[in-house]
């Protein structure tokens, strides 16, 4: 049995259903990312587990308690807003204790959890300040302090650094982790940035509509993607068209030329359309050793991004982007030259619809 346990999760606002028989079971101490576009069910859901919505049905069970009906008080529950939400005529110390204060925990006893909560955050002597008088960063650095100072459950961070500037966000998003980690807290992280999820999670949900599309580790979500949605949406993709020749076989024609699929299965009749997916990366410039498939190709754009560059050629009537890594003594392809790209068999990705 799981630590947490959602179990058909549903809920409708009017005629408007926003989630849909969400399941998944997450383990103590693991740490997973809802992932997805806005207004895609993944706060919805957030919601739920923290108590401030009711689910139209379905449950959800902490420890093997069920907290479907309970207050957001009642479930033990720390929860980390994309608003900093610190109250400003607060300290930072009294800002870190609130929640300890309302759980009637002893002044000493306050004051310790504070100091270290202030110590686990990097902040120890910045505890008589006042919010204004901190950084962005340092200011959610606090309210993940106050989060974690009653010691929940389950910590909820419903996209706390959205806020930030880039630079910061990743050195706090590394930051959170490693507190979890080290806290071994149970964590549901709601973010629609990919590289964010992928950086930091055991899991990734991938949702869509209301329905969770796709859950797995961040490498199997990137080189696995089970349909068009995710595989578009995390990462970049070029998508190619080819002609089902042998179903049983995985045979498809590319551009004239034969591929034989490495993994998936075929379930499209022969002669009809399917549609491929390519990463970047699996791309080459040239024939490549270990590359079946070989193609002619035009350069359309070349995009120079410090240690790669990221080529765009036109393949069999569509525009790929390919990757390649800085070479100084290999300067790339100038746009409206010909070239030739290849790839294995292995690295194509055959979408559902």
């Amino acid at each position: 049995m799981a630590f947490l346990e959602l179990s058909n999760l549903e809920k409708v606002f009017g005629t408007n259903r926003v989630v849909t028989d969400f399941t998944m079971g997450i383990e103590k101490g693991e740490f997973v990312s809802l992932l997805g576009p806005s207004g895609c069910g993944k706060t919805t859901v957030l919601r739920m587990v923290a108590g401030f919505e009711t689910p139209t049905s379905g449950a959800i069970r902490i420890d093997g308690q069920d907290v479907t009906g309970q207050r957001t008080n009642q479930r033990a529950i720390g929860m980390m807003f994309q608003a900093y939400a610190l109250f400003p005529n607060m300290t930072v110390a009294d800002n870190v204790g609130f929640g300890l204060k309302v759980k009637g925990v002893p002044r000493e006893e306050r004051k310790d959890r504070v100091a270290e909560m202030l110590r686990l955050i990097g902040l120890p002597d910045l505890g008589s300040r006042f919010p204004f008088q901190l950084s962005g960063g340092q200011q959610q650095r606090v309210a993940l302090a106050r989060a974690l100072a009653p010691r929940p459950r389950v910590l909820l961070l419903d996209e706390p650094l959205s806020a930030l500037d880039a630079k910061v966000r990743v050195s706090l998003r590394n930051e959170i982790r490693d507190i979890q980690r080290e806290l071994g807290i149970t964590a549901i992280f709601v973010t629609h940035d990919q590289e964010e999820a992928m950086s930091i999670s055991d899991r990734i949900v991938v949702m869509n509509g209301g329905i969770a599309e796709q859950v797995g580790a961040p490498f199997e979500i990137y080189n696995n993607p089970r349909t068009r949605f995710v595989a578009g949406f995390v990462g970049t993709l070029n998508m190619l068209s080819a002609t089902v020749e042998d179903p049983a076989e995985r045979m498809l024609t590319l551009a004239g030329q034969r591929v034989v699929l490495a993994r998936g299965e075929i379930a499209t009749p022969r002669g009809e359309t399917v549609t491929l997916a390519l990463r970047p990366e699996a791309i080459h410039l040239g024939r490549a050793e270990g590359c079946e498939v070989a193609l002619p190709a035009t350069v359309e754009e070349v995009h120079f991004l410090g240690s790669v560059i990221r080529i765009r050629a036109r393949v069999a009537g569509t525009v790929v982007a390919l990757d390649t890594f800085n070479r100084p003594d290999q300067p790339p392809p100038p746009p409206g030259s010909a070239a030739e790209i290849s790839f294995a068999a292995r690295d194509v990705i055959l979408l559902a619809d």
